[in-house]
């Protein structure tokens, strides 16, 4: 399904952007980049930079995810594939393929690097969640998202991971019955941690309803979810699918 794509807006910086909160650094969460093309070490495919993840090496040897793709010096980027990047860890494939990469012999990967990627992606798609609340971008509860998608305001539809399948059904339906293509994911996590990240109790299900808050919010939650082994079927996982009804 094509997602929206965001109009022009202006840069906002922490000093000028009253939505961001004292408590996150908007650097660390900043859209990564989309356009350019990557190619993962491991598998050999191709991607736009925002779906891949950066492998970055400080200046001990340290290697360390760069999700933001911010760190100066060389980098390595790696599909958002869990099984592919542990596998590929264990047997000593990832240190050599990043020796290459840096050109030095002086690499020292993380055992639990895949844990580093996975908390960091989860962090980075939550925090972006809970600024996209601030702002004024995201409705939430089951009626006031039914009447956003009724009259075409939904970008985005999200469902926290332990949503009542009969709950997901019956806004898929409505979603469906939208006058605007709406994208529908479900998220790697349970309603108390996506209440936690918009400050509020109970939230099963979220809406974006701004076009270019729907591009940043999409971008981090599909490559989490992609690192999270959720497969999508109309940005739904399997599960979530099955239960959502006709």
């Amino acid at each position: 399904m094509k997602m929206p794509q965001p109009g022009r807006t202006l840069t906002r910086m922490p000093h000028n952007d009253p939505t961001v909160s004292p408590d996150i650094d908007p650097e660390t969460i900043a859209p990564v980049a989309k356009g350019a093309m990557r190619k993962c070490i491991l598998s050999g495919s191709r991607g736009e930079r925002g779906a891949l993840i950066r492998l970055a090496l400080d200046a001990d040897g340290n290697v360390a995810p760069d999700l933001g793709a911010r760190s100066p010096g060389r980098g390595a980027w790696v599909s958002p594939d869990r099984p592919l990047i542990e596998t590929s860890l264990a047997k000593g494939k990832l240190r050599g393929l990043l020796m290459r990469a840096f050109k030095t012999s002086a690499v020292q990967l993380p055992d639990n690097l895949a844990d580093q990627i996975a908390d960091g992606l989860a962090r980075r798609a939550l925090d972006r969640l809970g600024l996209e609340n601030k702002a004024g971008n995201l409705v939430w509860g089951a009626d006031r998202i039914g009447d956003a998608l009724a009259v075409g305001r939904v970008r985005l539809l999200l469902h926290a991971g332990d949503a009542a399948p009969d709950g997901i059904s019956k806004l898929e339906a409505k979603r469906r019955g939208s006058p605007r293509e709406v994208l529908s994911m479900v998220l790697p996590v349970p309603r108390a941690q996506l209440s936690m990240a918009l400050g509020r109790e109970n939230v099963v299900h979220a809406a974006v309803c701004d076009a270019a808050a729907c591009a940043r919010v999409a971008a981090a939650v599909e490559r989490w979810r992609a690192f999270s082994g959720f497969v999508s079927e109309e940005g739904l996982s399997e599960d979530a699918a099955a239960h959502r009804g006709t």
